[in-house]
């Protein structure tokens, strides 16, 4: 489907759910990045505290700084004109209280120009949802494997495969919903129980490792272009092997260097 040339707004989200068009959205974390993908019709750029791990190096997100987001926000915002931008607000600048998420938010937006921030929790996030939404802040939720309670969670593992934690996922779902969230991340949870939060839901679900029956996918850019190679989780699919194409073309420059083929005389100055 040709993607809609104006520029998507919040609203739009809940359009595409109720016309059953799938939301498509990838983690952005810079400009280039940023006009290649609206170019090809994402709808939703993510600038993921996962940039914590794939441009700084680390093994978590938990050292992910606000500054940090709003730095790579601005640039992924200052090339996307259609599609809309969201980022995560980072661990510890949201949780300690609502006045504080308040002011962290509203810097995200006031700072880069993005269009609303994503948070993770449940229940215990209900309350910091609605006091965002109420202030013209639009807030995705997130919920499953929620990253930044990696350790809390003992590792990266599928959640909500015992009874009682799908009930408490959906139940989360739906408060999260009832805050005004305008969609829910749903991550590293069983397919039926996907479908079933999905179904439940007038907002979107958009998963990663959630099956097919949520309302949009989302995946790490760097890991579906084959980047980060020694990533490769069951629910992850590599749409091309960039790594490779990387070291041949660098191998080739590192070639041409040393035998005197470049630069040849096309690219030299009179």
């Amino acid at each position: 489907m040709k993607a809609d040339p104006r520029p998507l707004t919040v609203t739009d989200l809940l359009t595409m759910k109720a016309a059953g068009r799938r939301i498509v959205m990838l983690t952005c974390y810079d400009a280039v990045f940023a006009r290649l993908l609206e170019e090809a019709g994402v709808d939703v750029l993510l600038v993921g505290d996962s940039l914590n791990q794939v441009i700084a190096g680390h093994e978590t997100t938990l050292s992910t700084t606000l500054d940090q987001m709003i730095y790579h926000a601005a640039a992924v915002r200052r090339s996307a004109r259609r599609a809309l931008v969201f980022v995560d607000l980072p661990f510890l600048t949201y949780q300690v209280s609502i006045p504080e998420a308040i002011r962290n938010a509203g810097r995200v937006l006031q700072e880069t120009g993005a269009h609303g921030v994503k948070l993770e929790g449940g229940s215990p996030m209900a309350e910091t949802v609605s006091a965002l939404v109420e202030r013209g802040i639009p807030v995705i939720g997130h919920l499953g494997l929620t990253p930044q309670s990696v350790h809390a969670l003992g590792g990266y593992r599928v959640q909500g495969r015992e009874a009682d934690a799908a009930d408490r996922l959906l139940h989360d779902a739906k408060l999260l919903e009832a805050a005004g969230a305008c969609a829910v991340v749903l991550e590293l949870i069983p397919a039926v129980l996907a479908g079933r939060i999905s179904q439940a839901l007038t907002i979107p679900t958009v998963g990663i490792g959630a099956g097919p029956q949520c309302d949009g996918q989302v995946l790490v850019l760097h890991d579906m272009l084959g980047l980060n190679e020694q990533f490769s989780p069951k629910f992850l699919k590599h749409y091309a092997e960039l790594g490779q194409a990387v070291r041949d073309a660098i191998r080739t420059y590192a070639a041409e260097v040393r035998d005197g083929k470049y630069p040849a005389r096309e690219h030299s100055f009179e």
